[in-house]
């Protein structure tokens, strides 16, 4: 008698996509690594473009969804299952593709239960088959982590967490900042886009970046328009001496050189200072690059002006990375307030009198913003802050007590925003 083993059983088909999303998902939420961060080991071996959209695809949905899919989860199950088994990332890797992607149910059971891989799949086929067949569904608008919502709320009051919420559930459009900005309306045209503001275009449904037109030729950069607005916000001269302190990955950088400033930008981070590097060899504008910590780096002389785009919680970035609600949650604060306010302290002494400073962070908590400013000020009896004109903003933006605060909410039927806060200061005379 010749006994022949059983062939391997293959995985369902879009199988090795949500094997590629469990890794991601297990970094973030389990190890605590950033989604960009982990994406290079996570797709590994996973080669065909399309497979690695889906893998990102689905962790995005899952962390801006994850509370959602949780409540359901738990809801179809005699015990909560534990906040790290690999079943419960399992079935929120399956419902988010049921419920977001429109992934027919048959496929979610197949490619969910491989994932299990000797798991409770008894369990995991018993519970998503139960919320297929009930028709689970998602609220209208994610649930925010109740530390953010809480403060937010405090802060901004409820609507801004209204808007915020409602944001965690798009994706967010692609915002490109043009190397020209008297040819808006031309490539507003030619890339299908619309402009708010002169310099700026927005696609809805952008594709894929490097096929687009201007690519190539480094007719323009990858940057949401609020992120755009601290350079603008600068007004930078031709010919003035800028140091943009934090630069990578550099679209500001490119924006104050585009201007015709002499810019010399700064970052701590060698490798995320390469992205600035190659965009201004494809741009053909021209910087200073200096991979150093600007705690211990100091310059040979002033600058007519200094951008700090300071690191922060990057809250206000929660739409097009909903990994840090579920990162930062409850990191302590006190550190990144005390490497700004550092950070600050040594700007003002390499600022020129007269210069300008201007002073942002990605975050939508006072503390980073309005409350840094104050303490700035009060620090620095040479300084003062220079008041932002409503003139100087695109429509839809608006100066508050001199600085600007773009909360959850704004331009919010255009697509919306990142979250931000920048002021302005000028430096009266010599002293500091």
């Amino acid at each position: 008698m010749i006994y022949r083993s059983a062939p391997p059983r293959l995985d369902p088909p879009g199988t090795a996509a949500r094997r590629a999303a469990l890794r991601l998902l297990t970094a973030v939420l389990g190890q605590g690594q950033p989604l960009d961060a982990a994406l290079p080991a996570a797709l590994a071996g996973v080669d065909h473009p399309a497979d690695r959209a889906l893998a990102r695809n689905l962790a995005s949905g899952v962390l801006r969804w994850l509370i959602d899919l949780d409540a359901l989860i738990d809801g179809a199950t005699p015990r909560p299952l534990p906040p790290d088994a690999r079943a419960r990332t399992a079935l929120r890797i399956g419902l988010a593709g049921h419920l977001l992607l429109a992934t027919p149910a048959h496929a979610v059971i197949a490619t969910t239960l491989a994932l299990v891989e000797g798991g409770p799949r008894r369990l995991t086929h018993a519970v998503l088959s139960r919320l297929l067949r009930e028709g689970a569904a998602l609220p209208a608008t994610p649930t925010l982590p109740e530390p953010y919502a809480r403060r937010w709320r405090l802060a901004w009051g409820g609507d801004a967490v209204a808007a915020a919420a409602a944001a965690l559930g798009r994706e967010p459009p692609l915002d490109l900042t043009l190397r020209d900005a008297g040819a808006t309306a031309d490539w507003a045209t030619r890339l299908g886009g619309v402009s708010l503001a002169p310099g700026h275009v927005r696609l809805m449904r952008p594709g894929a970046i490097p096929d687009l037109p201007g690519f190539a030729d480094g007719a323009w950069w990858v940057q949401d328009i609020a992120a755009g607005l601290p350079a603008r916000l600068l007004g930078a001269a031709r010919g003035t001496t800028v140091l943009d302190l934090c630069a990578a990955p550099g679209g500001k950088t490119l924006q104050l050189a585009a201007a015709g400033a002499a810019v010399t930008a700064v970052d701590v981070s060698d490798a995320r200072l390469d992205r600035l590097r190659a965009n201004l060899v494809r741009t053909r504008l021209a910087a200073t690059v200096v991979a150093a910590d600007a705690l211990a780096w100091a310059p040979d002389g002033r600058f007519d002006a200094i951008l700090l785009d300071a690191p922060c919680s990057a809250t206000g970035v929660f739409r097009r990375h909903p990994d840090v609600l579920h990162l930062k949650g409850g990191r302590d604060l006190a550190p990144l307030l005390e490497l700004q306010a550092t950070l600050l302290d040594r700007a003002v002494g390499w600022l020129a009198p007269g210069g300008r400073l201007v002073f942002a962070t990605c975050s939508l908590e006072r503390a980073e913003g309005e409350d840094q400013l104050a303490a700035a000020l009060d620090r620095h009896p040479d300084l003062r802050l220079d008041p932002v004109a409503a003139g100087e903003l695109p429509p839809g933006f608006a100066a508050s007590d001199g600085a600007v605060r773009v909360l959850p909410g704004t331009l919010a039927e255009a697509g919306g925003v990142d979250g931000f806060f920048i002021a302005r200061l000028v430096k009266t005379s010599a002293v500091g």
